[in-house]
């Protein structure tokens, strides 16, 4: 068994690299630079969009990071990382609400777009405030994405609170910031953040 993480430390890849810390599964990470070798033909056979992560898997490929994270949570269910029967409703609506409504949304407020009100309905978010209140209204009754316990849905949406509370794209509400917290305690993460940073600053 193989699986090897295309990355930069710079990137969304450190959300890939946070779900493998999760599994416990043995990998091996390539970091790609932006402009060399995540273009050069042999990376673009791979992933014709020419960004990272890519994850191969037994020389299976898969890109976005939504999809890794059900990839392989699904692969490794020993992990406990997917979805139980009952926990699956909340689990995909929110791994796609991160991956759609919530990344269009903050993606929107760090570009510095605003949606006139009557175009709301042309877009998959429709309105920021109402993007953000959905989520912090789930994040305030509910410990986790699927209630009590943490699953791979929280490595994605996770990531993107995570990163919109420290880049400025998503309010630092009480339950947003206490989700957070909870998520940047576990030793998994924290493990890839080290793996990560060292990587950035050895390449600054």
């Amino acid at each position: 068994m193989s699986l090897t993480l295309y990355t930069h430390p710079m990137s969304r890849g450190r959300v890939a690299r946070w779900m493998l810390e999760e599994t416990g599964q043995p990998y091996e990470a390539v970091v790609l630079d932006f402009d060399g070798a995540m273009k050069s033909p042999d990376y673009l056979s791979l992933n014709p969009m020419g960004k990272v992560p890519t994850l191969v898997h037994d020389g299976r490929v898969v890109t976005e990071n939504a999809a890794i994270c059900c990839y392989l949570a699904e692969t490794f269910p020993g992990t406990g990382l997917a979805p139980r029967p009952d926990e699956r409703a909340d689990y995909y609506r929110w791994m796609f609400f991160a991956a759609a409504p919530l990344e269009q949304a903050t993606t929107s407020r760090a570009m510095g777009w605003e949606v006139p009100a009557d175009r709301e309905r042309m877009l998959g978010f429709g309105n920021y405030d109402r993007t953000i209140d959905a989520l912090d209204g789930w994040l305030q009754a509910h410990p986790f994405i699927c209630g009590d316990r943490f699953t791979a849905a929280d490595v994605y949406v996770g990531a993107g609170v995570l990163y919109g509370t420290g880049f400025g794209t998503i309010p630092k509400r009480p339950a947003l910031m206490d989700y957070a917290a909870r998520l940047t305690a576990r030793p998994a993460h924290q493990a890839a953040s080290a793996k990560d940073d060292a990587l950035a600053g050895a390449s600054a």
